[in-house]
């Protein structure tokens, strides 16, 4: 070995000795890696000295972290080398495969690389990569580039791997515990659901950002606000965090969160303790998983089977329409106009004739056959009840209102609602009722959150709405949204033709519920009821065969001559059905105190003041309490 070469060599020695000498354990890892890069270069053994980490997701080096000496721009080419994708380094050859790359002179290289040309521009002629391997794995290389290719010889690169090799324990794990912790973060950020950790006494430690764009705050202020649970929610979250936070043991709770722009959803939230080497819980991890539409779907699920049982439970009038007549088939054909759209539909005709049954029938012939039918009768409602059971109300919006309850409207959000005797639907009710169908939204008893839904209404009545109107009971401009499509379903009387296939559908259907053998129908007895005018309609013949069944002990059917009233209603033109009182344009309270005057204060009865006005008495007495009209004051009027 020559004596300039000799010379050199400890040179290089010394140089990494004064580096490692420098070096204090717990030092910052760029000032270390920095101050290797001056040091080489400063004693003029190098003319460009740079260190880069491989990328954990390209798996090579694409730019350097730490680099000295100035080679007249070759900084920039190395960077933009570096960042080409299809390039071969003396650096990355070193990395990927974990043994020192010396190209002693880069003139006699057969493919120079881009970088290579560059520093050869530059009047460098040789280059020196190592690697730094950390944990049994390259983590990065460090790269020498010199002027003189006789300048070094083997001594060189081999002292410097071992100079690496031995000094690794300077380095920091690779990457930093900064590159960990952001490398970390920015993994947990991509994660949908929501993690949170938390300190051991459960106080909030860290979010993702999953979990703060969903409360749209920042961490400090859900640490000072809370995490916005919903108060019907509150206290069984609490009780099971309370449990599992003293039993050390996993939770998983369901609860709502308020959302950014004040939306209650539902979420899973699953809480497991993270451990020490030595048992002790040090943090809770917490991943929770917006369920929200998984409960919609259960609670929408439990309200059709509930509507389904309901259905099942109540006695139809029959399975099917019956009847070849020319009033029916008018009918039938109207049905089939209506039913594929979602027009809303109102029923009218005398009571018993299977108003329902219309319904049922324009239901399963729309789009919304899939869908739940609930029917709802609002004369037999508790006048006070009628807008819950409706519309749903709120935990406390009353006495007795002991949780959250769904109305009809919502249980039948998608399909049908049919509204049985809508004209006794008081005058409060009627106008939430006509902003549904305008506005296709409401709000539940006691709440203040509007509930958009997706029905078709379909209304029912045996009272002449127009007369209704024009009496003050009921609202004209609902009327008009209710009259969208009328359908009069004709009284049994005037369907004479259908009465023997009725009988015979009546007679088959209710001697096999009874268990008997029915052959024939007495034609005296069809002759009769053919002749009757059936003022109960078809729910009154219904009612005379099912009787007839059960007291039947022969296999002829017949009917009793007696059980057939004798008295036939006069028919009263429905112009005429309700009082012939003129009242103009005076309000609801003029009306009923009028009525009250003529009858002394009397309500019920013949001759009270709901008979006057053609409606049911217990409605009477609840409008008389709502408009606080002292009826006592009539008595002597």
């Amino acid at each position: 070995m020559s004596l300039s070469r000799q010379a050199t060599h400890q040179q290089f020695a010394y140089v990494l000795t004064q580096c490692n000498e420098a070096t204090r354990p717990g030092c910052d890892e760029h000032k270390f890696l920095q101050s290797l890069c001056d040091g080489l270069v400063n004693a003029g053994l190098f003319q460009f000295a740079w260190f880069g980490y491989e990328d954990e997701v390209a798996r090579k080096i694409i730019k350097p972290v730490a680099h000295s000496g100035d080679l007249h721009g070759f900084l920039g080419v190395l960077e933009a080398g570096l960042c080409s994708p299809d390039y071969e380094d003396s650096s990355n050859v070193a990395l990927q495969s974990c043994e020192t790359c010396w190209i002693k002179d880069l003139r006699d290289h057969p493919n120079p690389t881009p970088i290579h040309s560059a520093v050869l521009e530059c009047g460098c002629t040789s280059v020196i990569s190592a690697p730094v391997i950390y944990d049994g794995r390259p983590r990065g290389a460090f790269t020498l580039y010199y002027n003189d290719p006789d300048r070094f010889g083997e001594y060189v690169p081999t002292l410097w791997a071992q100079y690496l090799s031995t000094n690794r324990s300077e380095l920091p794990p690779f990457p930093s515990p900064e590159s960990h912790e952001a490398e970390l973060r920015s993994l947990i950020d991509l994660i949908p659901q929501h993690v949170v950790l938390h300190f051991r006494d459960f106080s909030t430690m860290a979010q993702n950002r999953a979990a703060l764009d969903y409360c749209g705050r920042t961490l400090a202020e859900i640490k000072s606000e809370g995490y916005g649970v919903h108060p019907d929610d509150f206290e069984s979250t609490v009780m099971a965090c309370a449990e599992g936070h003293f039993g050390g043991a996993p939770v998983e709770v369901e609860c709502r969160l308020r959302r950014h722009d004040g939306e209650y959803r539902w979420f899973l939230s699953q809480v497991t303790p993270l451990r020490d080497p030595g048992g002790k819980i040090i943090r809770w991890c917490c991943v929770r998983t917006d369920i929200h539409d998984r409960k919609a779907a259960e609670e929408r699920l439990q309200n059709e089977n509930i509507a389904l049982r309901e259905e099942i439970d109540r006695a139809l009038m029959f399975d099917e329409i019956v009847g070849t007549s020319r009033p029916l088939k008018a009918v039938l054909s109207r049905i089939t106009k209506v039913a594929p759209a979602d027009s809303t539909v109102l029923i009218t005709g005398e009571t018993g004739t299977g108003k329902e049954l219309i319904a049922r029938s324009i239901h399963k012939r729309s789009q919304r056959v899939g869908r739940p039918f609930v029917s709802v009768n609002c004369a037999a409602l508790p006048p006070t009840l009628v807008s819950s059971e409706l519309f749903g109300h709120e935990k406390g919006a009353f006495t007795g209102a002991t949780q959250r309850r769904l109305g009809r409207f919502e249980m039948a959000d998608g399909g049908t609602i049919f509204l049985d005797e809508v004209g006794e639907l008081l005058p409060d009710t009627q106008a939430v009722l006509l902003r549904v169908l305008q506005e296709r939204e409401f709000e539940r008893v006691g709440g203040g959150q509007t509930i958009q839904v997706d029905v078709r209404v379909i209304a029912a009545t045996n009272r002449d709405l127009n007369a209704a109107v024009a009496h003050g009971s009921f609202r004209q401009d609902l009327l008009y949204r209710l009259n969208v499509f009328p359908i009069e379903v004709p009284p049994l009387r005037e369907r004479k033709e259908d009465i023997s296939m009725l009988v015979e559908y009546f007679v088959r259907r209710y001697a096999k519920q009874a268990g008997k053998n029915i052959q024939s129908i007495d034609q005296k007895t069809l002759d009769l009821l053919q002749s009757y005018a059936w003022p109960g309609n078809i729910r009154e013949l219904q009612n005379v065969i099912e009787r007839s069944i059960i007291l039947s002990s022969t296999d002829v059917f017949s009917v009793d001559e007696l059980w057939l009233s004798k008295r036939t209603p006069p028919q009263v033109p429905r112009s005429e059905r309700l009082p012939t009182l003129s009242f103009g344009q005076r309000t609801e309270r003029e009306i009923i105190e009028a009525a009250l005057t003529e009858t002394r204060g009397r309500v019920s009865g013949p001759s009270g003041a709901a008979a006057k006005l053609r409606i049911p008495s217990s409605t009477l007495a609840t409008r008389i309490k709502t408009l606080k009209i002292n009826k006592r004051q009539f008595t002597f009027a």
